[in-house]
């Protein structure tokens, strides 16, 4: 009897959603401008592969020969962060979850002085162009080859997710097979990708991000006016309890305000700052003071797109606050939400779903171009070159052939992609890896001059063995049912007010009723936990700090146990400036010293330069 009746409810609930697919088309006009980013980005990239007037070198092909524009580049920058995961998952999270993730967009106000004071001069110093070099520099070869490693596995990782949240946008207002678009735009990014090399990354960023601001911005408005004005939307948004906020240290919390904005530090300043599809873009600008600029402008324009999405959750939660499209059947889930509230309030208006599904496809070819242009440039570097002649066309070719080999190979992996159940969560998870622990690496590097190789490799293969072990123990735990992260409550009493009345009461005559459980049972709640306390169970949003605070916390006392060697040199260059002046250290005067004890005292002979 049960099983006839999940069986109906099922039925009922798949004949819901095609009567809302075939209310809410994606029409002829959307198709025209959904075809005409795609062929735009195309043409760009054959633009610069075959037209520009550019030399045929890997300077050309990966960092536009450091002539680069700061506004080009930090439009680049914003689109970059922007991902369809973003355009997306961002307002499916504030939705469910609360307005609490506006908590990690607040964070890039301090990254910007960090990367600007810290991290970015130090490149500029060294003549950096692969961010790794630098590793090599201060610390060895294995150093630098782990975390390449590292960045490679997460890249591979991570791009098939990118593309594939945008195809399950489309899938969603067309009803196209997700996987042909995938398989579709996936070959249209890595062929100008391909041709065009970094010049064609950027300026096809240019294009999208402009997709992307318009898009975004226009849901925003459009939507706060369906709802009523911004008055009514921050009510519904109250009475639903998605503007609490937890402010304690219970870092079981899913998303506490600490967490969100510690955790968002690491996060920005590992994938702006120290990743380097990112790395590239800053130094192919002329200069340092170029790269300060575009990095101020990236901040407030990620601020600000970020800022709006976020909101857009909120907005989408007060367009349905007593008559959730989810809990209706009406959506598979929250991933899906935001094309079917898109095709809600825009799809009068024609064209308006298909600027939309533009913007988040624009949003994943940006990240998606950028990742693969780098990669391929940090494999040949690093993985290729040394055991070859090296010309630069035969450089350009095999990197050339190695995009289109990550392009097919995110063709293939979208078929894994579609069995996550929270795209956003699992994003920040697989990064949480080894994000913590490059940061920490690279801060160390740049701050503390007594900390050596050895101490580095060591602190750095525990953290990200520490952190891979409690991942894997957390996801046991959640398919155990021992976490499990259900949303704020949503409900259907209030129907009446859209257009879909009779048909949620139709999806939701025949649900089973299960009666409540007589003890509450031991388990771990985005809000709450019953359990007594372990690691394994504390929000995924702390994973980057604590990655980042095992590398310190291990590498500080190793490096009185393991003290520097008398030949280690100091060189003020790999240090950041204020390092130098802490430590009282002309840069300009003095090339470098030994870092040693001898008998107890400090010996310290300087070279002064020529």
């Amino acid at each position: 009897m049960t099983s006839s009746l999940a069986m109906a409810s099922s039925t009922v609930a798949t004949s819901a959603a095609e009567s809302i697919a075939q209310k809410f088309t994606f029409g002829t006009i959307d198709y025209i401008v959904f075809v005409f980013m795609l062929l735009t980005s195309a043409g760009i990239g054959v633009y610069f592969g075959f037209f520009s007037k550019s030399k045929n070198t890997t300077d050309e092909y990966l960092m536009g020969s450091k002539k680069m524009k700061t506004l080009p580049i930090a439009i680049s920058l914003v689109a970059s962060q922007l991902s369809g995961i973003a355009i997306m998952s961002v307002p499916a999270e504030n939705y469910s979850f609360g307005f609490a993730y506006i908590y990690m967009v607040f964070s890039i106000i301090l990254v910007v002085p960090i990367l600007n004071y810290i991290i970015v001069p130090v490149f500029y110093k060294n003549n950096i162009s692969n961010c790794y070099e630098y590793l090599q520099k201060r610390f060895d070869r294995r150093t630098r080859r782990v975390v390449t490693a590292s960045f490679v596995c997460n890249a591979c990782l991570m791009l098939p997710v990118y593309i594939f949240v945008p195809a399950l946008a489309f899938s969603q207002v067309t009803g196209i097979n997700i996987h042909l678009i995938n398989a579709v735009v996936c070959s249209i990014c890595m062929f100008y990708t391909m041709l065009g090399g970094i010049k064609a990354v950027v300026w096809t960023d240019v294009i999208q991000a402009g997709i992307m601001i318009t898009s975004v911005v226009l849901v925003g408005v459009l939507g706060t006016l369906k709802v009523g004005g911004l008055s009514k939307v921050l009510e519904n948004a109250a009475e639903g309890g998605r503007l609490d906020f937890f402010y304690g240290l219970d870092p079981r919390i899913r998303t506490s305000v600490l967490s969100l904005f510690t955790g968002g530090i690491c996060m920005w300043t590992g994938h702006i700052g120290l990743n380097q599809s990112c790395v590239q873009r800053i130094v192919s600008l002329p200069s340092m003071e170029n790269a300060r600029r575009a990095l101020v402008i990236t901040s407030f324009g990620v601020f600000f797109i970020m800022g709006f999405t976020s909101f857009t959750g909120i907005i989408m939660f007060a367009r349905y606050a007593g008559c959730d499209p989810i809990l209706a059947g009406v959506v598979e889930k929250a991933d899906k939400m935001m094309p079917f509230f898109v095709q809600d309030i825009m799809g009068h208006l024609k064209g308006m779903p298909g600027v939309f599904i533009s913007c988040v496809f624009s949003a994943a070819l940006s990240t998606m171009s950028a990742n693969l242009n780098s990669l391929a440039g940090v494999v040949y570097f690093d993985y290729i070159k040394p055991f070859i002649h090296h010309t630069d066309a035969k450089a350009n070719a095999i990197m050339k052939i190695f995009v289109v080999v990550m392009g097919t190979y995110c063709i293939i992996a979208g078929i894994m992609v579609q069995r996550f159940k929270s795209i956003l969560q699992t994003i920040i998870t697989i990064t949480s890896i080894n994000t913590g622990a490059v940061v920490g690496v690279f801060l160390l590097g740049m701050l503390v001059p007594r900390v050596k190789a050895k101490v580095v490799f060591v602190s750095l293969a525990l953290s990200i063995l520490t952190m891979l072990w409690i991942i894997i123990n957390a996801q046991m735990r959640f398919k155990s049912g021992v976490i499990r992260y259900d949303p704020l409550p949503t409900t259907l009493d209030r129907c009446e007010e859209y257009n879909f009345y009779e048909l949620i009461q139709k999806g939701n005559s025949s649900i089973p009723t299960v009666s409540s459980p007589t003890e509450a049972p031991l388990v771990t709640t985005a809000f709450e936990s019953n359990r007594p306390f372990s690691i394994y169970e504390i929000s995924f949003y702390w994973y980057k700090l604590i990655g980042g605070f095992i590398v310190w916390a291990t590498a500080i006392p190793l490096s009185y146990i393991w003290k520097p060697n008398e030949d280690d040199k100091y060189d003020p260059k790999l240090y950041s400036p204020f390092i130098n002046r802490l430590l009282d250290l002309g840069p300009k005067e003095m090339e470098n010293f030994p870092l040693k004890m001898e008998n107890g005292n400090t010996k310290i002979s300087i070279e002064a330069k020529s």
